[in-house]
Parts: structure tokens; C-alpha cells; sequence
């Protein structure tokens, strides 16, 4: 018979630095079950910047440098080590795709504004990612404090 495993969620953010609400959702996670986390920060590069172009892999260097700083906090609040690491990718849609197909995931945490539009449209990322039968979920934050 095997044990339980922890439950690995997949946060993704535009930030580079630890929104508040972030810490207190990954710390409520933490104290309340058995979980895991992966942090995956999109590219801050132009969306225009062909994922070749020196541009997308000097601004992925320099967020990797800030996501470094930020992990211990991520750390604290998780009681745990937090996997963390910059996409080469902008698109969330991308940069999620290829960590899913990669690696088993259980749940999806939002770390990133969301478009009002889009919501009305039902092109947002939460609708635009049922076809992965994965539960997401959004942090809901203050301000936008992106790189």
C-alpha cells in the first residue's frame, strides 16, 4: 500500500516579487493539507520578442536573479521548498502547457491580473484551460506589482 502524495500546485505569476496575498494563500495551503509548489514566473520580455531573440533570454536571466530573492519568502510561508523558475515563454497559456505536459500537476493557482473582457468573452485563462481537466483557482491581489 502506498502513501499519499503531496498535492502539487502549479502557481503562476507575472511578479517577481511575493504579492502578500500570495504568501497568505500558499501558507493557508500549506497548514491545511499536504501540498507541494511550483512556481513558474512568465517571461517579462515583449510578447512581440521571437522566443530566439537575445532580448527574451536577458530579460528571463534577469527575473530568474529577482525569483531568487523571492523564494525564501515562499519558502517561510509553505514550510517547505518551493520549485521555482522563469519561463522563456510569455503567454501563460504557453508557459503552463509546457510545465503540465512536463511534470504531474494537481492544481492550478493564478497569480495574474485578470482581463475583464476576457472574463466576458469566456476567453480567459481559467476557461481557456478546462481542456487540461485541472482545477484553477486565482489570488486575488491589491496591485499589480509586475516586473
Amino acid at each position: 500500500m502506498t502513501e499519499p502524495r503531496a498535492r502539487r500546485v502549479l502557481v503562476v505569476s507575472d511578479h517577481t516579487s511575493a504579492s502578500h496575498e500570495l504568501i497568505a494563500e500558499i501558507s493557508r495551503r500549506a497548514t491545511s493539507e499536504d501540498v507541494q509548489f511550483r512556481l513558474v514566473v512568465l517571461n517579462p520580455a515583449r510578447a512581440e520578442v521571437h522566443l530566439l531573440h537575445p532580448e527574451r533570454h536577458d530579460k528571463a536571466t534577469e527575473a530568474e536573479r529577482a525569483l531568487l530573492a523571492m523564494l525564501p519568502d515562499l519558502e517561510r510561508a509553505a514550510g517547505a521548498h518551493v520549485i521555482g523558475s522563469v519561463s522563456v515563454r510569455h503567454d501563460p497559456m504557453d508557459a503552463i502547457e509546457e510545465t503540465v505536459f512536463a511534470e504531474p500537476v494537481d492544481e492550478i493557482l493564478l497569480a495574474l491580473p485578470e482581463g475583464h473582457l476576457a472574463i466576458r468573452l469566456h476567453q480567459d485563462l481559467p476557461h481557456r484551460l478546462a481542456h487540461l481537466d485541472i482545477p484553477v483557482s486565482h489570488v486575488v491581489e491589491a496591485k499589480s506589482n509586475s516586473v
